[in-house]
């Protein structure tokens, strides 16, 4: 993918935003860090050049006097919701957050369970918290919020909630993803540490919507299309327009919530530091921007995933038919295709032709290559096959892994595991692939291409199954499926 983020550039600008925003305060701040602190994939397909991992580079940066507060619904706790792009459950994100903060010398305070009710699964999740030493802390749901803002702002709204002790000047509140309650968190937080005499201040770290570009460029909507389940709209800021008379773009939480905030800034300090949610946000990132068209593109490219996505979801049977609706509108408004994906019309050329499910990957040098179901491989494992052939400049004739290395894998499968699909899965085949090249040098070289496939794109015209996604993402793959469910046939 063409780049068009200058990473190096957003790490310094990014990182001296930040110190200066902290010196404004005197006892603490609380930054509130939005979208995924360092596996932030979102905005590496929207941004391309954009490093998963920037946002903790940055913050290591100002790692000593820094502890991280993780933060999650007990609404996602009960629904398990699941994080898309890794496919685990939030509340197991959580642990792997910590695991994976405290591994690179990052404090991690605690964990607090936001959107409280007594939720039986909230409970057990804390319970096991508590047994492995990890401090949690209760956020209760607040009727009204965010509007009573006399109720929130008072002791039966955030002075009912849990205090979080913390021990450093900057403290960073964090989550598995949107929604989860970190802006309450933090509001929460100002509003204790001013009855305990402690003068604190806030600031939010969000990417998007990048806020110094236009309400309906590319990079936004693919915001608004990642968000659609949380039903999240982009808006002018009305509050920085009236203090400025200039326009910048943030959503709608961040302007429902300002009202609340400024109350309890005006509570502190007696005025609010802050005209505009757009003041509250440090996010530098469309200042790195060098290729505007290069992110156009891109972003265009994830509102169609997003949209198969949803579809997917649908036809497994989830009540988001209003997602899959409010990403339909974002197409239509912005003219965009499903043609633009070209992996999409290439797969379904080839299955209209063939007449079984099939596949196919836009490599990054543009070149497409196609698969089909057969007797040996699913449409997805033969697909790498024919992917990593391809890379090498092995003739497309060549049988890489021979049929009498697959039968007996289709034996175990059927015979010994009970399993109704012969074919061999993407793992599978890769395993059948790395055996096969002890002894063969094509399949050795084929082998060496896989970490080429990085960045590509596919789509088949059957859904995936879990083991075909799965090991898709660890290769660094953007896939796409048409929303059919393949039947499951005995053999």
């Amino acid at each position: 993918m063409k780049q068009g983020f200058d990473n190096e550039k957003y790490l310094q600008i990014q990182s001296e935003h930040i110190k200066e925003r902290i010196a404004k305060f005197g006892d603490k701040l609380y930054l509130e860090f939005g979208g995924k602190l360092f596996d932030d994939y979102h905005a590496s397909r929207v941004l391309p050049g954009f490093e998963p991992d920037s946002k903790l580079r940055m913050l290591m940066q100002i790692a000593d006097y820094a502890e991280i507060v993780i933060v999650i619904s007990a609404e996602d706790i009960l629904k398990n919701k699941v994080r898309g792009d890794i496919g685990i459950t939030y509340d197991m994100d959580v642990l792997r957050l910590r695991d994976e903060f405290q591994s690179r010398g990052l404090m991690v305070g605690s964990v607090v369970i936001t959107h409280y009710a007594n939720q039986s699964a909230a409970d057990i999740f804390r319970a096991k918290l508590e047994k492995m030493n990890i401090k949690t802390y209760l956020h209760y749901k607040i009727e009204g919020y965010p509007l009573n803002v006399n109720l929130i702002n008072s002791d039966e709204g955030f002075g009912k909630n849990d205090y979080i002790e913390t021990t450093r000047p900057l403290v960073v509140i964090t989550a598995p993803g949107p929604g989860s309650g970190k802006m309450a968190t933090c509001l929460s937080q100002l509003y204790q540490d001013n009855k305990r005499g402690i003068k604190a201040g806030y600031a939010k770290y969000e990417t998007f919507p990048i806020w110094n570009l236009p309400l309906k460029h590319p990079v936004n909507l693919a915001y608004e299309a990642a968000t659609a389940d949380l039903n999240d709209v982009n808006m002018i800021d009305p509050f920085h327009l009236e203090a400025y008379g200039k326009t910048t773009v943030n959503y709608n939480r961040d302007i429902e919530i300002f009202p609340v905030l400024n109350a309890i800034f005006e509570g502190i300090y007696g005025e609010n530091p802050y005209k505009s949610p757009t003041d509250m946000g440090v996010n530098m990132a469309g200042l790195s921007i060098f290729d505007d068209e290069a992110c156009c593109i891109a972003s265009r490219q994830e509102i169609i995933r997003r949209y198969y996505t949803a579809l997917n979801k649908l036809a497994e049977g989830s009540d988001n038919e209003n997602e899959v609706n409010k990403i339909e509108l974002l197409m239509n408004q912005s003219k965009i295709s499903k043609d633009e994906r070209h992996c999409v019309k290439a797969a379904l050329d080839r299955a209209a032709k063939d007449g079984v499910p099939c596949a196919a990957i836009e490599l990054e040098n543009g070149d497409i290559i196609t698969s089909s179901t057969s007797n040996l491989f699913g449409a997805c494992a033969a697909l790498l096959l024919n992917a990593t052939k391809h890379l090498a400049g092995i003739p497309h004739e060549v049988k890489l892994i021979p049929a009498t290395a697959v039968e007996p894998i289709q034996k175990v499968k059927t015979e010994f595991l009970m399993g109704h699909n012969p074919r061999l899965h993407t793992d599978e085949v890769l395993v059948a692939l790395a055996m096969v090249s002890v002894n063969d040098e094509l399949a050795a070289k084929a082998l060496d291409m896989l970490p080429k496939l990085k960045g590509a794109q596919v789509h088949t015209t059957v859904m995936l199954s879990e083991v075909d996604r799965k090991i898709l993402k660890k290769l660094g793959i953007d896939f796409t499926s048409e929303p059919v469910i393949k039947k499951k046939k005995s053999l």
